[in-house]
């Protein structure tokens, strides 16, 4: 069986070592290696060419070398095929972190205090404390169940939304469009981290984000399509909304002078939230190629019909 890997050299470089000495009896090549191509059993790689697919005509699976598998093309997948997104501690450990830190940004004030240094004002603003300030997470996924969890001893009063029925310790749980507005009202900050399908493109519009109470702020590190931009700025503008941070955009990168660059209540950072750690990510691969040749099921296979 053989790996046919298309993504970052560097990542590859570490994956090859972790290949040959933790799974010696599976093929590692690269498209440059790749000799006949009916032989790659299994592909890891970001967006292949169809051009590419089209000639792997053993493949298998296909391995998505980061936890998003928007940029995939269904419809042009061979059916046959499955379609794996990656789960490996490092993405999860770089969102909790990234998460937890936007969160008590937005709860301490952190915004409105460097709006005030810009202006060289020297003015407190009265303490909530953690207790009475509610946190909501839209999407109750891998990543947004870990979240939930390192909030939690923080004391927030924490709330979840997802499609589907949850139970969680410690967290209000609520499902399906009948409950997304009481989901919504009680949300002073809002954490986006639903897959972007097409029913959750452009979810955080002016409809969804009304609902929030007056003053809430927003914390997008799902997909930059899931924003519609002019509507935030407008609630942003009209002090409905009191701040945003933004680790996806989209395009990435935004172009020079669009306005989120210079927008005072709006933090952007490069996609940075959650990044794939090559030495867990390579370990995760090779767990999951085992199961599969065990017949047993893959940890992140995505579902065709939902989309995740």
């Amino acid at each position: 069986m053989t790996l046919l890997y298309t993504s970052d050299p560097e990542r590859g470089r570490i994956w090859r070592e972790i290949f040959a000495a933790e799974a010696p009896g599976i093929g590692f090549v690269t498209p440059e290696e790749m000799g006949h191509p009916a032989t790659i059993r299994y592909l890891a790689a970001w967006d292949p060419s169809a051009d590419l697919l089209s000639q792997l005509t053993g493949l298998e699976v296909l391995f998505s070398v980061g936890a998003g598998v928007d940029q995939f093309d269904m419809s042009k997948l061979p059916s046959h095929v499955r379609l794996v997104r990656m789960i490996e501690p490092g993405i999860t450990e770089g969102m909790v972190e990234y998460v937890c830190g936007a969160v008590l940004t937005l709860h301490r004030n952190f915004i409105d205090y460097r709006i005030a240094q810009r202006e060289h004002r020297w003015e407190a603003i009265d303490l909530v404390p953690a207790a009475a300030r509610r946190v909501g997470v839209m999407g109750l996924g891998q990543l947004g169940q870990a979240v939930l969890k390192a909030l939690l001893p923080f004391g927030f009063a924490l709330s979840a939304w997802s499609r589907s029925r949850h139970q969680l310790e410690g967290v209000s749980c609520h499902a399906g469009e009948a409950e997304m507005s009481a989901f919504l009202q009680s949300c002073d900050i809002l954490i986006c981290l639903v897959p972007l399908t097409g029913e959750t493109r452009g979810i955080l519009c002016r409809d969804t984000l009304s609902r929030l109470p007056r003053g809430a702020a927003l914390i997008n590190v799902g997909r930059g399509g899931h924003l519609v931009e002019q509507d935030l700025l407008s609630l942003l503008d009209e002090a409905h909304l009191s701040a945003a941070i933004l680790d996806v955009t989209d395009p990435e990168p935004l172009p020079k002078g669009h306005p989120f660059w210079d927008h005072p209540r709006i933090m952007l950072t490069p996609h940075i939230a959650s990044v794939t750690r090559a030495d867990t990510a390579a370990r995760a691969l090779i767990a999951n190629i085992r199961r599969h040749e065990a017949g047993e099921p893959m940890e992140g296979e995505v579902s065709r019909k939902r989309g995740y």
